[in-house]
Formats: C-alpha cells, structure tokens, sequence
C-alpha cells in the first residue's frame, strides 16, 4: 500500500491485478486500484475533482481529468474517509500513477490540491 498525507488529506492505494479481465497475448493488463481518502482536517471537505498521470513500461503515458470521482463528488467528514475503486488498462505487465485530487474546504470554500501517491501497477507473471 502506498500513503502519502497533504494539509490534512491522507490517499492510500492498494492495487490488485485483474487477470480475468486481462488478455495478456493481446498485450491488455488490467489493474484495479483502491483509494482510500481520510479527512483529517478538523472541517468538511469535498472532493471536486481528479487529475491521473499513468505511464506503461512500453513508453506510452496518458493524463485523465475530470469532476469528481467514479461519478461522485463526495463530501468527506473530519476524521472520516472515503473509499472507490476504479481500474486502469496497460499495454504493458509494468506500469505505474500517479496524480491530485482537487478539494474544497466546507467551511471557508478555500480549493486545495492532495497528492496522490506514485504507485505501481505490476502483473503477478512479472514478479517471478
């Protein structure tokens, strides 16, 4: 699992490979991820939006963007988190993300940016 903690936002991921999703002799490796978002900060804040950076170890990188996340804009509680799970294709067994999330603070409305930690996305087959 990897962690990382900005201004009171802590993001883990734990990532698990989808071999019943993947067709590895058409080079398509499927990667689930879990985010985990905790609030420590002592006010409510919502999350607007995402911005994903993946490379594969063919060469190939990409950036996603968009609102919110798996289609919400979740407003997370003081010390409480918020949880998804989402999947990203590679054409490669090795690759890895990396990213932001874009959150408002409930109570002044200021917007702040909380890394999302690099993380690894590696196919069982590779680790032998």
């Amino acid at each position: 699992m990897q962690t990382a903690t900005t201004q009171g936002i802590r993001i883990s991921i734990e990532t698990m490979y989808q071999s019943a999703y993947s067709k590895p002799l058409q080079n398509e490796y499927v990667h689930a991820y879990r985010v985990t978002i905790e609030n420590l900060r002592p006010e409510a804040v919502q999350l607007l939006s995402r911005q994903w950076q993946i490379w594969d170890s063919v060469g190939i990188w990409r950036e996603v963007e968009g609102e919110g996340v798996v289609g919400k804009q979740p407003i997370i509680e003081p010390n409480t988190a918020y949880q998804y799970v989402s999947a990203c294709p590679l054409r490669s067994e090795i690759g890895k993300m990396t990213g932001t999330f874009t959150l408002q603070n409930q109570e002044d409305w200021a917007v702040f940016e909380a890394k999302i930690p690099l993380f690894e996305l590696v196919a069982p087959q590779k680790l032998n």
